[in-house]
């Protein structure tokens, strides 16, 4: 038997625990065919801070998600066996400890075959993530929407916070460069060659004035053929999208992408080898009206629909 979202005819929707789509809690992945999971982390963030309370906020704006996508005939409930695994337990005076303690919570969830789908957070997360996914399937794709390039060689000093993540995962060999897209850059620049970094590493880089007025799914076409049958990781940072859809962000950057792009990306992986994803940067303080949690639930859900059947 397959584990189903709570009906909203057994439950009210406001009523419940609230667990990612009103899911059962698991306390390990064993049986998982995929599985929500929370990283509450915001001590790696820059400026605004808040997503410790990202992924509280995005389960509870995950109540009105029904288990079938009527815009794509996906049923994952019927084909995968799904459950939220609860949150990380970071140590929120250790920004080094708590991405040990991701890492080997991952590493966990991986030795059961299991797929993530992460709830953040900031975005320093995605690294420890990645060392998880290359001790287990070697050096990864990786399909990454965001505003930034995260790819400072240090902030502050600091060789770990969220705009060093995918230096650093280059640098430890965590990528295939050459299977690797940046989607969303823009805003402003310490240097006329800020994005030029990702390029010389071998990376495509699509700023996000390429995307304006027009369909990504002729993109997402290009992008499968770049990654082919080898495991991608899809890393969504929520700022990615323009802060007129989502303004519950800590470093939000005007001229971003629309939600229907959003959709078209995530929907345009059906069919590759996905081992895993995110949705981050997620600041419910900066979300009064719930929006930005809301979008990013379904983003969420809108992942679990394009996983491969295990």
């Amino acid at each position: 038997m397959l584990n189903q979202p709570q009906s909203g005819n057994d439950m009210p929707r406001f009523a419940g625990i609230p667990t990612m789509m009103r899911l059962p809690v698991a306390d390990d992945a064993r049986g998982l065919n995929a599985a929500f999971v929370g990283i509450p982390l915001d001590i790696g963030t820059s400026n605004r801070s808040g997503t410790r309370y990202g992924p509280r906020q995005i389960r509870q704006e995950s109540v009105m998600i029904r288990p079938y996508n009527m815009g794509t005939a996906a049923a994952p409930f019927e084909r995968l066996q799904v459950a939220d695994l609860g949150d990380i337990a970071i140590n929120p005076y250790s920004l080094e400890d708590s991405v040990r303690r991701i890492e080997l919570a991952y590493n966990g969830i991986l030795a059961h075959g299991c797929i993530p789908l992460t709830l953040g957070g900031d975005h320093t997360l995605t690294l420890p993530v990645l060392r998880a996914m290359a001790s287990r399937y070697g050096p990864v794709g990786l399909i990454h929407v965001d505003a930034h390039s995260d790819t400072n060689e240090e902030m502050f000093g600091e060789k770990l916070a969220h705009g060093t993540t995918f230096r650093r995962a280059f640098e430890e060999g965590l990528l295939q460069p050459q299977r690797v897209i940046q989607i969303g850059l823009r805003g402003s620049g310490y240097e006329a060659d800020d994005f030029d970094w990702s390029r010389k590493q071998g990376f495509r880089v699509v700023p996000a004035e390429a995307c304006w007025y027009r369909s990504l799914a002729p993109l997402m076409e290009e992008v499968r053929e770049q990654m082919g049958n080898a495991p991608v990781y899809l890393s969504f940072d929520i700022d990615g999208l323009d802060p007129a859809f989502a303004p519950g962000t800590g470093t939000p950057e005007v001229g971003g992408l629309s939600v229907w792009q959003g959709l078209e990306i995530v929907r345009g992986c059906r069919g590759l080898n996905l081992v895993g994803s995110d949705v981050v940067e997620v600041s419910p303080p900066y979300d009064r009206s719930g929006n930005t949690a809301l979008l990013a639930a379904n983003l969420l859900f809108e992942m679990l629909c394009v996983l491969p059947s295990r």
